[in-house]
């Protein structure tokens, strides 16, 4: 019973950290097959956990906050395209400038709104699978949750069929990696990176959604802590294939959760220990597999029509 009390926490836990960097990271997937280096997704992460939430507390509707959390990513994602892919602006500046404005602005949204009363949403309706929720260990972690859960999981699956079989995926990988080719096509290449780009904001935003309405119940300042930047890594890590971005958010998910695993199985550890795992895990895989990652060609660069 220890185990699977063990066992099933961790995976439990792994889903519900994991997801929003799966969608982030698919998000970002995009983005960089294009060429856009979303340096921002961070922000749009933190834009759309608060106005999630905060449509999502006074509406008393899980949908209407979802909804509302990837149009303000989107919204926020609008800001990218216009100054990185059509102004051609400097994207690192562009993104960081972005985070921190999120961050100030949702902070102080927060204080003048919830501040004095931190009100928690109450507890997601969650979709259980007859048959496979009662399979020991793993069935309530993945079979007994949120609809936006299956959809992150069904979204993966889309995306790989996406990148590989259709016109729109081949468009994005010539626009980060001979983008005057894609040009002389035809296509409009800041078309395909806009385009691109505000997929990113989108799935970040309902990534964040994700984490303030149903990971944590709560909105709080800064609660993205660093997940768009650990999304952004897994992109660059994943080698433009979806399914390695869904495993290695599931083991940065595990890795957040061992704290409460370990709690759960009567293990006294730490805290400060665990917490250190995922970061640390971070740089491992960094050091480890950065140098065989995939880049595009023209990630970063901005293009102007007849550049060859």
């Amino acid at each position: 019973m220890l185990t699977e009390a063990f066992v099933g926490s961790l995976f439990f836990g792994a889903v519900t950290a994991g997801i929003p960097l799966l969608l982030a990271g698919i998000g970002e997937q995009v983005s960089e097959k294009s060429g856009v280096l979303n340096i921002g997704l961070e922000g749009m992460m933190l834009v759309g956990a608060y106005v999630g939430f905060a449509v999502a507390f006074f509406t008393d509707s899980f949908l209407m906050g979802f909804a509302a959390g990837a149009t303000a990513g989107l919204a926020t994602a609008t800001i990218m395209a216009l100054l990185c892919v059509i102004l051609s602006m400097n994207q690192i500046v562009v993104g960081i400038a972005i985070t921190l404005g999120a961050e100030g602005l949702t902070a102080l949204l927060h204080h003048f709104q919830f501040s004095r009363s931190y009100p928690r949403m109450a507890k997601a309706e969650t979709w259980a699978i007859p048959g496979l929720s009662d399979i020991p260990y793993v069935g309530a972690a993945f079979f007994d949750r949120s609809p936006l859960i299956y959809f992150a999981f069904a979204l993966t699956f889309f995306m790989v069929w996406v990148f590989n079989r259709t016109q729109f995926g081949l468009n994005l990988q010539a626009a980060g990696d001979k983008p005057a080719a894609l040009d002389a096509a035809g296509v409009s290449v800041k078309g395909t990176r806009v385009a691109a780009v505000l997929i990113t904001g989108v799935l970040g935003g309902l990534g964040g959604a994700y984490m303030s309405m149903v990971g944590g119940g709560l909105f709080l300042p800064f609660m993205t802590g660093g997940a768009g930047f650990i999304a952004i890594v897994l992109a660059m890590l994943s080698r433009g294939h979806p399914l390695w971005v869904l495993l290695g958010a599931l083991l940065f998910g595990a890795s957040l959760s061992l704290t409460t695993a370990l709690q759960v199985a009567g293990f006294n550890i730490p805290t400060d220990v665990i917490q250190m795992l995922p970061f640390a895990m971070v740089i491992l895989v960094l050091v480890l597999f950065a140098r065989h990652s995939y880049l595009p060609r023209a990630l970063g660069i901005p293009y102007h029509r007849g550049e060859r």
